[in-house]
């Protein structure tokens, strides 16, 4: 069983569900996929929200290894992303050398604010932390009390591995940053970073065909149970 995380946050709720939907369709092994969701941490995230912080997730995504029990290996992904391979694939390239294993993108936002009005940050490493293969069992340092209380640079910069040497790097294609990256077909995993083709003034971006082709192929077949 492959266990995925998704961050979840109420205002991308269709993009939650696309995404999942796009994981389940194409994956050769099971999948468990859990949404991490404010409501159903049972106050494990109690660190108030910061002015910088653009999602509900952006701090539960490293309670992944907590709720894998610290044993074997999980995915974490944000939400705003399509996933249009094997996800087996991406589980495939763990490597037990490394605590965690990320696409080590170079970006550096050009924009201040980014979708929802939200504040665009810019800080080293921006952009690993959105898809994460975890090796659960060396992220023993990622308890609930040292996930409230760091800072965001101490998480999202990896600084709780004490060793840079301990993050692999994923081939480039499992995080695609549409509007960022040079447009290129055939990327497994591609991320809507400033907007996705749910927001009307990002329909026309890259990979949003891909995405409408998924959330009706969704929509029909949840029509097509309802009526059996």
């Amino acid at each position: 069983m492959i266990r995925i995380f998704v961050g979840y946050d109420p205002r991308e709720a269709v993009a939650y569900n696309v995404l999942s939907h796009s994981i389940r369709v194409r994956a050769s092994r099971p999948v468990a996929i859990a949404p991490l969701a404010l409501s159903q941490l049972n106050g494990l995230m109690t660190r108030e929200r910061h002015a910088l912080q653009s999602t509900d997730f952006s701090f539960s995504r490293f309670l992944t290894p907590y709720l894998s029990d610290f044993s074997g290996w999980s995915i974490f992904m944000d939400c705003d992303m399509l996933v249009l391979d094997d996800i087996a694939k991406l589980y495939d390239l763990r490597d037990d050398r490394y605590a965690v294993m990320v696409v080590k993108h170079r970006h550096s936002p050009r924009e201040a604010v980014k979708f929802l009005d939200q504040p665009q940050s810019k800080y080293e490493k921006k952009n690993w932390s959105s898809v994460m293969l975890f090796n659960n069992e060396r992220c023993r340092a990622l308890t609930p009390d040292f996930v409230n209380r760091a800072t965001g640079l101490e998480l999202h910069q990896f600084k709780w591995l004490g060793d840079d040497g301990l993050i692999g790097e994923l081939p480039h294609g499992w995080n695609h940053l549409v509007g960022y990256d040079e447009p290129r077909p055939g990327m497994s995993l591609v991320h809507y970073t400033l907007g996705g083709p749910y927001f009307d003034e990002y329909r026309e971006c890259e990979y949003s065909r891909e995405w409408f082709a998924d959330r009706d192929a969704m929509l029909f077949a949840a029509q097509r149970t309802g009526q059996h």
